[in-house]
């Protein structure tokens, strides 16, 4: 007996299967995917993470659930050592975030040329992934942005960001946000004084989003995630 695992276009009509053939049929709700925003500084509604809350509102309006560790949380981590076992609270649920989520948007400040030492810390958080199914960023888009006090800045630590995501076994998204703080500014979390910027950094959380919809939301274990119904038909 021949057994085929099917995903029919119609729920309401399965396709005849040929004598001795038992289709298995899923039907499953529409998954959507998490979009997980790692950035901020230690100031408080910095344009980091600002710029961050415009991403992960353009992911959601691409259809996914986002969630946002800002500067306050990051800096609540401590320094990771990975001879210590003992893991914090904070740190466990940075961790058991990223390990659920199918894409991440990661902003960071461009200091002396590099990232910060507060997002850099929370991604070296994410060595505890390395044993997983998908260790580290395995499988998931990752958006990037960062915000600078110029241009040089900026360029110089977006590809180093990018570097940071294909260490960790992500997916940089093909477009990645760079944006000069000293030409534009964040009066408020809803606020950009430049439009240009708004869409650029929507386009980098709707990449992620898109994405995952169409890679993440196809895992194997995905189908333990959702709601499904089994139809068996012999004929």
């Amino acid at each position: 007996m021949m057994v085929i695992l099917s995903r029919p276009l119609n729920k309401h009509r399965a396709a005849p299967a040929p004598s001795g053939v038992v289709i298995l049929s899923r039907i499953e709700p529409v998954r959507r995917p998490l979009v997980v925003g790692i950035g901020g500084t230690t100031r408080p509604a910095s344009s980091t993470e600002r710029a961050l809350g415009f991403a992960l509102r353009g992911a959601e309006e691409s259809g996914a659930r986002t969630r946002l560790f800002g500067g306050a949380f990051l800096y609540s981590l401590p320094h990771y050592a990975p001879e210590t076992r003992e893991l914090t609270a904070a740190q466990r649920e940075l961790i058991e975030a990223v390990r659920a989520a199918d894409a991440l948007v990661i902003a960071t400040p461009g200091y002396h040329g590099g990232i910060s030492g507060l997002v850099k810390n929370a991604l070296d958080t994410l060595e505890e992934l390395r044993d997983d199914e998908r260790p580290y960023l395995d499988g998931r888009a990752v958006g990037s942005i960062v915000t600078a006090y110029g241009w040089q800045a900026a360029g110089t630590v977006l590809t180093s960001l990018r570097s940071i995501v294909h260490a960790l076994r992500g997916w940089p998204t093909p477009f990645g946000a760079a944006v000069n703080t000293l030409e534009t500014r964040f009066e408020t979390a809803q606020t950009c004084s430049d439009p240009k910027v708004v869409d650029q950094l929507r386009t980098v959380g709707q990449q992620a989003s898109d994405f995952a919809l169409a890679f993440g939301a196809q895992r194997a274990d995905a189908w333990h995630d959702v709601g499904r119904d089994v139809v068996l038909a012999q004929r």
